[in-house]
């Protein structure tokens, strides 16, 4: 049957089907369009998301980086070493030992080993051992572990110590067992040695004071531990407040007044000489370290940044000066004439003669004269003459030097001093130790025999 609908209305109809048919492909087109897009676009997303992810991750490495590097910066300035490595082969395995009074105390194994170490702490354990002396047991800390020194440093600077100490790898050694008489071996008897030496608490800057006197400050009572040597002790082996940085006696040696004191003290320092010592150990004219210093110095403060020895040494000169105590040396008296020398030949002690004593063991590296050899370069045969040890009031140090030797190791030099005590008897150190401060130190100042067998037996 034939289709009677006008033309227009045919033409009409044709139209509207070919509309449909193009917004359906449109409409095809579109879910076609979409199903390709939304895949990428997606995908964008989640590369966004990685990519931020990614950002995160390396800032939070960098962050640890710094947190470790710090740290170790922190560690040095406490010369944590130093205390916690009796054999070089176990650095921070503990097992030094500590003469003290009341016996022998074994310091701790510090590495990250779960067993005989510290692996097992928490960040707690470890904050609450630096800032208020108590294990994570509960135990009681010996004070032979400065925590009346530590606690006055920020909890940030403990964290971050402890996160250097986790980077070090874990060493598994028991340490030996403390050998304290009773009843000193009771740890709960810390308690009452707190309750008299103790004040637990942060450093607090002074508003009154500089930026760089503050972080001196912070560093000297703090983390350097400055006082634990250079303050005498009192019955209790606490530190007398009251005669600060005066000097005291450490295993024999000399920790000698570093108070503002021109006579005592290093009051006729200047700043340079003062912050030249604890980077090298040396100062010509001056000093040169040994025996403990020469440790500190040697793992210690030559790592410290120029800015921070500054901020020490602006700190020390203004703590009050003290007359007393284990006094630093003055100057010697000056270069000797030869008829000096030849005059002081007839030094003896109980028949040695020093002078040629003297001659046969010192002279090859300080010259007869007593000059050195090599004036003020880096590891030079220092002089005798304006030698701190040499013109002390007590010669215990300069006997020391030469009973034990001289070894030290700075980023300027090595220093190098054989020790003589298997090659000289008492009384040859002790004659050598008289001619050498008669002639260049301090004419005053003897040494006996029996002196020199005591610091000889006295333990390092």
């Amino acid at each position: 049957m034939k289709n009677h609908q006008p033309r227009d209305a045919r033409i009409t109809a044709k139209r509207l089907g070919g509309a449909l048919a193009v917004l359906a492909l449109a409409v095809a087109g579109a879910m076609n369009f979409h199903s390709l897009i939304e895949p990428a676009q997606a995908q964008t997303a989640a590369g966004a998301a990685n990519g931020a992810e990614t950002a995160t991750t390396v800032k939070d490495n960098q962050a640890g980086a710094d947190l470790i590097k710090r740290g170790e910066y922190l560690a040095r300035a406490g010369d944590c070493i130093a205390c916690h490595t009796a054999d070089k082969a176990r650095p921070f395995a503990g097992g030094l030992p500590i003469n003290t009074p009341f016996g022998t105390i074994y310091t701790p194994n510090i590495t990250s080993d779960p067993d005989t170490g510290i692996g097992r702490w928490t960040d707690a354990d470890f904050v609450r051992a630096m800032h208020e002396g108590i294990g994570k047991g509960g135990e009681r800390l010996y004070p032979a572990f400065p925590y009346a020194d530590y606690t006055k440093v920020t909890s940030g600077d403990v964290l971050a110590i402890r996160a250097y100490l986790n980077t070090l790898a874990p060493i598994h050694y028991t340490p030996p067992r403390n050998e304290m008489s009773f009843p000193f071996n009771q740890r709960w008897l810390m308690v009452f040695w707190n309750m008299f030496n103790f004040k637990e608490g942060r450093f607090v800057p002074d508003p009154k004071q500089s930026a760089e006197w503050n972080r001196g400050a912070y560093l000297v009572e703090g983390l350097a531990h400055c006082e634990e040597c250079h303050t005498p002790r009192n019955v209790t082996q606490g530190l007398k407040s009251g005669e600060r940085f005066s000097g005291a006696e450490l295993s024999g040696w000399h920790a000698y007044n570093i108070t503002p004191d021109k006579n005592a003290g290093v009051g006729n320092w200047t700043d340079d000489e003062l912050a030249q010592y604890l980077a090298t150990g040396a100062v010509h004219g001056r000093a040169n370290a040994a025996g403990p210093m020469a440790d500190v110095i040697q793992n210690s403060t030559q790592y410290m940044t120029p800015e921070d020895l500054r901020s020490m040494v602006a700190y020390l000169r203004t703590v009050p000066a003290q007359s007393g105590g284990d006094t630093h040396p003055r100057d010697s008296f000056g270069k000797p004439t030869s008829q000096d020398v030849i005059a002081m030949r007839g030094t003896q002690v109980s028949g040695v003669n020093g002078a040629q004593l003297f001659i046969a063991n010192c002279a090859t590296c300080h010259s007869w004269t007593g000059e050195g050899r090599g004036g003020s370069a880096a590891g030079a045969y220092p002089s005798l003459i304006h030698n701190s040890v040499v013109g002390a009031s007590a010669a215990n140090n300069l006997t020391m030097v030469m009973l034990h030797g001289v070894n030290r190791e700075t980023k300027t030099a090595n220093v190098f001093m054989p020790a003589f005590a298997d090659q000289l008897n008492d009384e040859q150190i002790a004659a050598i130790s008289n001619y050498v401060t008669k002639t260049f130190g301090d004419p005053q100042s003897t040494t006996t025999a029996a002196e020199v067998a005591k610091l000889r037996a006295t333990p390092q």
